[in-house]
């Protein structure tokens, strides 16, 4: 019985010193923390020291993301984690022989330094809080509810600064989730702003199905156009079709064929058969 008890562990022993390797590349691939969220101008906070209540305060950070606490005067807080605040008190009431052992605890309790605005058509537009160091664009988009349906243009525009000069990038959607990368998620930063404009449409009227204003899709031609629009009446006729196109000197009168690409603004008139 001895024997087969030993035999069993060295079994197991010898499986898992095999099993071992096969998982080392799946724990050197685990993914990174997710940074912190770094404290900001506007945030609300409330630092608390361990056993001394005198000390306790709460406040909001100036713009510069400096304050003001008792016995160490100005403390600048921002760009921070909570922890390295934590820290930094902690080391100014231990070196100043204030407290000998300081035990102090940030409490973030309004978020206001990192945020961004989101603009235009999406279900809820303001401002969100960058929660953490690693919100991308897409996050941002899922904050505010995502494009209004129908409404929403599949291309955002995001403006603010990057390394202290203007930024400003136009973002395709798509494109985003081209690949599991997502190379064109845009990391966010505070005071960003983004902007969804109105999707692109055109109008159809005359002898078709569902005439009035339509979402223009990519690439959509004029027969995708037509279909979108429940096709011609029993009265409409193909030789009877015209596109008004605005350009820079006017209103141009078109007679395409039915593959011709349709642009942002045009307008579809379906004349009524005369036979």
């Amino acid at each position: 019985m001895m024997f087969s008890l030993r035999a069993l562990l060295a079994s197991l022993v010898l499986a898992l010193t095999t099993l071992l390797p096969a998982f080392s590349p799946a724990l050197a691939a685990a993914p990174a923390a997710v940074p912190e969220y770094r404290l900001g101008g506007g945030d609300l906070i409330k630092i608390l020291v361990y056993q001394n209540p005198d000390l306790t305060l709460e406040t909001r950070l100036s713009d510069s993301g400096s304050t003001s606490y008792p016995l160490l005067g100005a403390i600048k807080l921002g760009g921070l984690t909570v922890a390295e605040a934590e820290q930094l008190i902690a080391n100014g009431l231990r070196k100043g022989d204030f407290v000998k052992d300081p035990q102090v605890t940030v409490v973030l309790e309004t978020a206001r330094g990192s945020q961004v605005s989101v603009l235009g058509q999406v279900q809820r537009p303001g401002r969100y809080v960058l929660e953490t160091g690693q919100t991308h664009l897409s996050d941002v988009l899922a904050m505010a509810g995502g494009l209004t349906p129908q409404l929403g243009a599949d291309q955002v525009t995001v403006v603010g600064t990057r390394e202290g000069k203007p930024f400003r990038q136009v973002v395709d959607l798509p494109q985003i989730f081209s690949s599991a990368e997502r190379p064109n998620d845009l990391l966010m930063q505070g005071n960003d702003v983004v902007y969804v404009d109105r999707a692109p449409v055109y109008y159809i009227y005359g002898e078709v199905q569902r005439p009035g204003q339509l979402r223009l899709e990519r690439g959509m031609t004029l027969l995708q156009g037509l279909a979108a629009g429940g096709g011609l009446t029993l009265r409409g006729t193909e030789r009877g079709i015209r596109i008004h196109r605005r350009t820079a000197t006017g209103t141009e009168v078109l007679e395409p064929d039915m593959q011709a690409k349709l642009q942002d603004g045009d307008v579809i008139y379906v004349q009524q058969s005369l036979f």
